[in-house]
């Protein structure tokens, strides 16, 4: 892959990359489609599907998470993809006895709340692979979903301070047609689940309105007891964690207005779920 990708430099033509773990969907598709825009005319488009054990931490669904590798080429094909990296556990976490796997990238700031809190040492996962698939791939252009609005914000973070010469796009959430956010791990819920599994995009839109018809700022502690309320009502969800804050840093806020950025995990039976929004 990385010699393929030398060449098509050489050659001019530039390369655009979609990490993905598998189990695409309308919203991958998506990525895919800005990526062959940035890719621009003689560029090539690259998908990756590689379900990175390191993200995951004890207990949760690395080994349930939707593999099936025959649909997903069948969908990057169909989409124009130009190449599909498939790699085995094996070749990006070598095993030699003599010499394993040992170096990892974690970024320090952006990845210690939120997702960082409820899921420790995910987001060092999540930079190592991000980094070596980057390094294989030779992008010039990688593109993200905002629907993992703080691993976006990780990525570009680590892309500047570790000067990788690349461009970070952050593509929009796709959503189905009762505001549920498109995730791989919707596959998961069935019958009453998938109806509760719409109160995430329900909390976001109401923390709008109340922001939006307050004369002041909100208060944060106040804003997330109402949200805590609304989501609770369904029988099967328990929140994680709702957060407010600025949008490029992170950093929380303790008075909520309009531009503020709330993300937020809820778990609806045994699927955990993450959104979020700009209020």
């Amino acid at each position: 892959m990385q010699a393929l990708a030398r060449r098509w430099q050489k050659a001019g033509s530039r390369i655009a990359f979609v990490p993905t773990m598998g189990g695409l969907h309308e919203g991958h598709l998506s990525l895919v489609r800005r990526a062959r825009q940035a890719a621009g005319r003689g560029g090539r488009v690259v998908v990756s599907l590689f379900v990175n054990p390191a993200q995951f931490g004890p207990g949760e669904d690395f080994a349930k998470y939707p593999r099936d590798l025959h649909r997903d080429a069948a969908l990057c094909r169909s989409a124009g993809v130009d190449v599909l990296f498939a790699p085995t556990l094996g070749q990006m976490y070598p095993r030699d006895p003599g010499a394993p796997f040992s170096t990892w990238i974690s970024e320090d700031t952006l990845s210690q709340s939120m997702e960082g809190r409820s899921r420790p040492g995910h987001f060092r996962g999540v930079t190592t692979v991000v980094a070596k698939l980057f390094n294989i791939m030779l992008p010039d252009v990688a593109v993200f979903g905002a629907k993992d609005w703080q691993q976006a914000a990780v990525v570009r973070r680590m892309v500047r301070d570790l000067n990788f010469p690349l461009k970070i796009i952050v593509a929009p959430t796709r959503r189905e047609s009762d505001g549920l956010a498109m995730s791989s791990r919707n596959q998961y819920l069935t019958g009453d689940l998938r109806r509760q599994a719409v109160v995430l995009s329900r909390a976001i839109a109401h923390a709008r309105r109340v922001v939006g018809a307050s004369r002041r700022a909100v208060d944060e502690r106040r804003l997330r007891k109402l949200l805590t309320q609304l989501i609770e009502q369904q029988p099967d969800a328990q929140m994680d964690y709702v957060e407010f804050f600025h949008p490029d840093t992170l950093v929380p806020v303790a008075r909520v207005a309009g531009g503020t950025h709330m993300a937020l995990a809820v778990r609806i039976g045994k699927t955990r779920l993450i959104d979020n929004g700009r209020l």
